[in-house]
């Protein structure tokens, strides 16, 4: 299959309130029956922390609420007028170049809140289907909605270890709740209502979705990351399947990284680490309820840092703490953090018996991961540094792992052809963490033309760099090597031969970006940041306004012929 990555914050639609939606969704669903685009990949979609990352979510299950169509069609209760009233508020953020999260979720909470009011206290014919949905869904709903409140009333800022000492456990906040209810039960009621409210629309909206694509045969691909918040529901009420004082990351990757803190220590991402030995007494119950509703909405989905179900690397204090260890050796670190470091867990690939352990490990895990996901296709990202015994592992687990032509050189430094990746595996030049290829040769370029301009020492390796990451995606997608002048500018010939050889790679799976296919340079996020343009990327056109525009139409119109040749369809 061929597959178009497309986050569900980026497309446009006419009217839409200033971020994709459900609705949007669908024309790019129509959109890919009629091109021949066997798949489209999302990000995660489930409902992102204050950091608006969807990889910090605040729960494992919960969907995020900020991509829900809020049309009348699509919502109850709700008018034309709620509508228009939500984006004149929005003003210039309804067409924005990127999204404004704080002011897209100030109108759609402001419309859900008015169609709660008012389907409450109605009779409406969808109020048995609300009701079934509640029971269905009781493993989760309860503790979740319950935490949703807790967050309302102690403020977005507090997260659950700042909460006061009334309710900051499992067993405080369910008194704590008790207690509210005796006091004003109607009220309590009818805050917990409006989060389950919100939660069955957004199950309602996505499991059409799906059904949608179904029948168009395209297929929804979502993305589960390796870890959860720490100021998550999951964390909160299950704190007994995660360590609490090791959060996971990676490693430093060298001094190529501009980011003090990651030069010298690597990426501390937050995440509890898993209590594994402890899942794996319970059968991996947390895991498979939450591949289980992941099925609910996709038919492929991707494991985020397959690595991290072998070994992860482990740090021994929580982000907000990093700066204090800036600049220290790690005598001085472990001085001041009662003598631990950072260190993989549960054992560094150093030994053939610590690589048996981690692949022993590591095939527990997956195989309880493969058996909740039932026929859903499971893709491993498995990139980074890659230990010798995951990819043939990922193989007898039929888990396709990642091929990044530039990335999957021979020992002589030459790409790997695309006709010899392994048919399991999913072939694609960038993911949402890097440059789009198109981004790649262009930032290649400036490198080499600024070094020729000022030439100093400092840059002499980026150039050569530079020189090889061009020499490399030239070969695999036959592009001439220039014979003594200069590279070519990145031009509509040269994109159109990148999506041909990766089209006819080898891989069961070959997918592009939206930036790719367009030719925008734009990055989805950059990883070891927060804030800035992070995950706030929208097209600039609406699917209506690119069939407008022969140009864009005409790039289209190429990628269906090039996914017919490489049969792909």
């Amino acid at each position: 299959m061929a597959g178009l990555l497309i986050p569900a914050f980026s497309p446009r639609r006419d009217k839409d309130l200033g971020i994709g939606d459900t609705l949007a969704l669908r024309e790019w669903i129509d959109w890919a029956a009629k091109h021949k685009v066997g798949f489209i990949q999302l990000l995660p979609i489930n409902e992102n922390g204050a950091e608006e990352s969807p990889y910090s979510a605040i729960s494992s299950i919960a969907l995020d609420p900020i991509y829900l169509a809020l049309d009348p069609t699509e919502v109850p209760d709700l008018t034309e007028a709620d509508l228009n009233h939500a984006r004149n508020r929005l003003g210039d953020a309804m067409r924005a170049k990127l999204v404004d999260y704080p002011a897209v979720r100030r109108a759609k909470r402001g419309l859900l809140e008015i169609a709660w009011s008012r389907f409450e206290i109605s009779s409406s014919p969808l109020a048995e289907e609300f009701a079934h949905f509640k029971r269905e869904q009781a493993d989760w709903l309860g503790d979740y909605t319950l935490f949703r409140y807790l967050i309302e009333l102690h403020g977005e800022t507090l997260t659950w270890d700042q909460w006061p000492n009334t309710c900051n456990t499992p067993k405080k906040a369910r008194e704590f709740l008790e207690n509210l209810r005796q006091n004003n039960p109607a009220l309590v009621d009818y805050r917990l209502g409006y989060f389950a409210f919100v939660q069955w629309l957004c199950f309602r909206q996505w499991i059409a979705v799906r059904r949608y694509a179904q029948e168009r045969q395209v297929k929804l691909m979502g993305d589960v990351p390796i870890g959860i918040s720490f100021h998550s529901c999951d964390v909160f009420f299950e704190q007994e399947e995660f360590h609490l004082d090791w959060f996971g990351g990676s490693p430093p990757e060298g001094a190529g990284q501009s980011d003090p803190f990651f030069q010298q220590w690597g990426q501390n991402w937050g995440i509890p680490l898993y209590r594994w030995d402890h899942m794996q007494a319970n059968n991996f119950q947390w895991w498979k309820k939450r591949i289980k509703r992941v099925t609910t909405f996709f038919d492929i989905f991707r494991l985020d840092h397959i690595l991290g179900f072998y070994r992860i690397y482990a740090f021994p204090w929580s982000p907000t703490r990093n700066h204090e260890f800036i600049g220290l050796n790690h005598e001085q670190a472990a001085a001041i953090n009662g003598g631990r470091l950072p260190r993989w867990s549960l054992h560094p690939d150093d030994t053939v018996e610590n690589k048996a352990a981690n692949r022993a490990d590591g095939d527990v895990r997956l195989r309880a991961i493969v058996e909740a996901a039932g026929d859903a296709e499971i893709i491993a990202e498995d990139l980074g540094w890659v230990p010798e015994y995951v990819r043939p592992h990922l193989t007898d687990l039929g888990i396709a792992g990642f091929r990044i032509p530039h990335w999957d050189c021979n020992d002589d430094g030459h790409p790997t052809p695309g006709n010899a990746f392994p048919d399991n595996s999913f072939a694609t030049y960038s993911t949402h963490d890097h440059d789009p290829v198109n981004g790649i040769w262009r930032g290649c370029l400036r490198v080499i033309q600024q070094h020729q301009q000022n030439p100093t020492e400092q840059t002499g390796w980026w150039v050569e760099g530079s020189h090889n990451a061009l020499r490399i995606l030239s070969e695999f997608a036959g592009i001439p090597l220039p014979v003594g002048g200069p590279w070519p500018l990145f031009t509509e010939g040269i994109q159109l031969r990148f999506i041909k050889a990766l089209f006819a790679s080898n891989s069961r799976y070959a997918t592009l970006m939206i930036t790719e296919l367009f030719g925008l340079d734009e990055r989805i996020n950059h990883p070891g940041t927060s804030g800035g343009e992070n995950w706030r990327f929208r097209l600039p056109w609406t699917l209506d306004e690119i069939a407008d525009d022969p140009s864009l139409t005409a790039i289209c119109q190429k990628l269906a012929s090039l996914i017919s040749i490489s049969l792909r369809d």
